[in-house]
């Protein structure tokens, strides 16, 4: 999906605004997406996947903004205040974007597919649908998903209820679950054992 294809084209959104408490030995948090893979932050790898998929490209982050901008992509804090979730970074890229459909992958899942918006945007064109989410294996991954940005108002109001849980957002919409063969390609790292056992695994 691009906006040479008629349909308005597609904004990435690389979702880098959680706390990272599990990241965090004392439990206080850590910046996730600041993290060290294989010598380059894990939002890089991210990036590196994603911007080659999209027609722009935009980081929601809610600390250490200066090192996110470094990245030569806007970035934008959370509008809804009280670190709301994977929901208010989507949120904030619906309202910056300017294209008709945003798509949205965590910080901390460096592994995602090339062929990711492709795939998800072929699923919602044919079932004429407003969200196209990823299901891998026998579960579903919610936080990689392609929305279109007329779901602003609705995704507006979910928030201000004080509701936070992404699939019951969805179910509210005409969505569709598009099934991808690689559940590994949606791994997220969440502790520093986890990165360390990855790191391994990349550099051996």
């Amino acid at each position: 999906m691009s906006a040479a294809d008629g349909t308005g084209g597609v904004t990435g959104i690389a979702l880098a605004g959680g706390l990272g408490r599990r990241m965090s030995p004392d439990g206080a948090g850590s910046d996730k997406g600041l993290q060290s893979l294989a010598g380059r932050s894990m939002v890089a790898h991210v990036i590196e996947r994603l911007a080659p998929q999209v027609d722009a490209m935009l980081i929601n982050a809610n600390s250490n903004l200066a090192t996110y901008e470094q990245f030569g992509y806007p970035v934008l804090p959370d509008v809804i205040g009280g670190y709301a979730g994977p929901l208010a970074g989507l949120h904030a890229g619906l309202l910056a974007a300017t294209t008709a459909w945003v798509v949205t992958a965590p910080c901390d899942s460096p592994y995602l597919p090339h062929d990711l918006v492709s795939r998800l945007a072929s699923a919602a064109t044919q079932a004429g649908a407003e969200i196209a989410v990823v299901r891998a294996g026998d579960r579903l991954q919610p936080v990689f998903a392609l929305v279109k940005r007329s779901l602003t108002s609705s995704l507006e109001s979910y928030l201000a209820e004080g509701n936070r849980k992404i699939a019951l957002w969805y179910c509210q919409h005409n969505a569709v679950e598009v099934d991808f063969p690689d559940p590994a390609a949606f791994r997220n790292i969440n502790t520093r054992l986890e990165l360390a056992r990855h790191e391994q695994g990349l550099l051996s």
